[in-house]
């Protein structure tokens, strides 16, 4: 006599026969555990604030220590325009020390890069499949990598050029002699504008990855890449003169050229 399974086993070979006819693979489905509140995401995002403070805290005690050298890897390329015997001026008695703290912060903000990135993946984390997880390494990586490449293409390229078109304008009637508070305020803002400027390939690395761009699409967009890249180089560059307009036009778009050979490696192809 045969014995008829219970209820409990039916259900079970029903739920197992359900998932593997699932059209999804196992790894591309999330689970309902995943899910989190609003105030769970706030909390999340409290958690990785305190983390990313705790990082810039710890890397501005460091530049602090090594405040010296690092003074004077910014302001030689300003030196170097001055006139022979030319120094920066302060006309205000806490300028000099305020400029050291920015100084001092400036550093702490690329040597805590790794945190500041990392602590970003970790939010964004929990809303990606497990098989995007697995590039956690390679995005704090080259987010890190291509920020302070571009920190240094405007530090040693593109921040003499401008410095020099400023001092272009001294004659017997004017003298530059520049104030060390907005000399380091372009300084920062050109360095920050180009760090973040050469994140395209990393972004566009991760949208291909995920489908979201091809190849194909960025070549057949290349002409408004182009207009874009010419409007965005005005707006971030402090100078009116064209020649450092190019200089920062130029490097967007050959990592435009260089987003699109990224994305034809990378990008989600149709499985046959």
């Amino acid at each position: 006599m045969a014995l008829e399974p219970n209820h409990d086993e039916r259900m079970e070979s029903l739920h197992d026969t359900k998932d593997s006819c699932s059209l999804e693979p196992k790894d591309s489905v999330k689970s309902d555990s995943s899910r989190m509140s609003f105030l769970e995401h706030l909390d999340e995002l409290r958690s990785r604030l305190v983390w990313v403070i705790g990082g810039l805290f710890v890397a501005f005690v460091i530049s602090l220590v090594f405040i010296e050298r690092v003074f004077a890897f910014i302001m030689r390329p300003l030196q170097d325009v001055l006139p022979e015997g030319g120094k920066l001026i302060y006309t205000e008695p806490g300028e000099a020390f305020l400029l050291y703290i920015k100084i001092a912060f400036l550093m702490a903000i690329v040597l805590a890069l790794p945190v500041l990135f990392t602590q970003i993946w970790l939010f964004v984390a929990p809303g990606l499949y497990s098989h995007e997880k697995r590039y956690a390494i390679p995005f704090v990586f080259f987010c890190t990598l291509f920020f302070v490449i571009g920190g240094l293409f405007s530090h040693f390229m593109v921040f003499p050029w401008a410095w020099r078109f400023f001092a272009g304008f001294s004659t017997d009637y004017m003298a530059f002699t520049p104030k060390i508070g907005p000399a380091f305020s372009l300084y920062t803002r050109m360095l920050l504008a180009f760090g973040v400027i050469f994140q395209l390939p990393t972004l566009v690395f991760f949208l291909a990855k995920m489908g979201l761009v091809t190849a194909r699409f960025l070549l057949r967009n290349i002409k408004y890449a182009v207009l874009l890249i010419f409007i965005v180089a005005a707006i971030l560059t402090p100078t009116p003169d064209v020649v450092t307009q190019a200089l920062m036009a130029a490097p967007m778009f050959v990592l435009y050229l260089l987003s699109i050979l990224i994305a034809w490696v990378f990008e989600k192809r149709p499985v046959d």
